[in-house]
């Protein structure tokens, strides 16, 4: 397998991801995230697509990068692209956490724990490929971005 088809098999897997956690957002978009008090920073909703959409793309470019690298660092590659499937699963329950379950105080604690999986997968991935690594920093920051609106959103409306 060449390495443009391990980013498109990539891609498609994070885009599939992040599609499956739109299905749980989207209904509670406009009724209970509506009704919920929002920091003064809050972006608006139609941002959050654009965004997602682009950093999905470049997560899946990231790995598709590093498991083109499977022959020369199969261990190295294998464990980079277990801690990127991890935060990845993260990444999809985070959204029925804070929409499906509408549990912001979960939802946050859960946060946390994906952000310090990012950053775990930004440094294996950096080792193996680092355009990979920095293709993960929007990501991260993001991530960051969404703990802080996700803190907020909870203290607002505890």
């Amino acid at each position: 397998m060449n390495k443009i088809t391990r980013i498109a098999i990539a891609i498609i897997v994070c885009l599939a991801v992040g599609y499956s956690s739109s299905e749980v957002t989207k209904s509670a978009i406009e009724t209970w995230y509506a009704t919920l008090e929002k920091p003064i920073f809050n972006p608006p909703n139609w941002i959050f697509a654009p965004v997602w959409t682009l950093l999905f793309i470049l997560m899946g470019i990231a790995a598709g990068l590093v498991w083109d690298k499977i022959k020369e660092q199969n261990e190295e590659v294998k464990k980079a692209l277990g801690f990127f499937l991890i935060q990845l699963v993260l990444n999809a329950i985070w959204s029925y956490l804070f929409f499906g379950l509408k549990n912001p105080m979960l939802a946050l604690i859960e946060i946390v724990l994906l952000w310090l999986m990012i950053y775990e997968t930004y440094l294996k991935f950096t080792k193996i490929n680092k355009i990979a690594g920095y293709l993960l920093i929007p990501y991260m920051a993001w991530v960051g971005f969404a703990a802080i609106l996700n803190a907020s959103i909870w203290w607002l409306n505890r």
